[in-house]
């Protein structure tokens, strides 16, 4: 499948599969007239990346992550324990800024500590 078909499949710009590539988190053949040769299963893991960038994962997390689900025996499995930790994550970050939010408040009546 050439650049231009997975982009349409996966609705995805040609930049960005270009920059998946570079990033090393999808592969093409080359041909040899240089054209980029995608296989099927490619569109899959584009419609991956795009789901796991929505739900707040990086580029870097993603591409840490992907070789192993692919290769998975229970990749339903792995990806729920994907979920699990980055969902863990995010609580700590909130409980994290919850409390930085409450500094904030309590700093809110206090004169400027530069002030003499």
């Amino acid at each position: 499948m050439r650049i231009g078909e997975l982009a349409q499949a996966s609705a995805v710009s040609r930049d960005t599969l270009r920059f998946y590539e570079q990033r090393g988190l999808i592969a093409a053949q080359r041909s040899a007239n240089g054209y980029r040769d995608y296989p099927p299963d490619v569109v899959q893991l584009v419609l991956y990346i795009k789901t796991a960038q929505r739900l707040g994962f990086t580029l870097g997390e993603i591409g840490s992550s992907v070789a192993a689900l692919w290769q998975s025996p229970d990749p339903d499995s792995a990806v729920t324990q994907l979920l699990q930790d980055k969902l863990k994550l995010i609580e700590t970050r909130m409980d994290e800024l919850g409390a930085l939010r409450h500094e904030l408040q309590q700093r809110l009546g206090q004169r400027c500590p530069l002030t003499p």
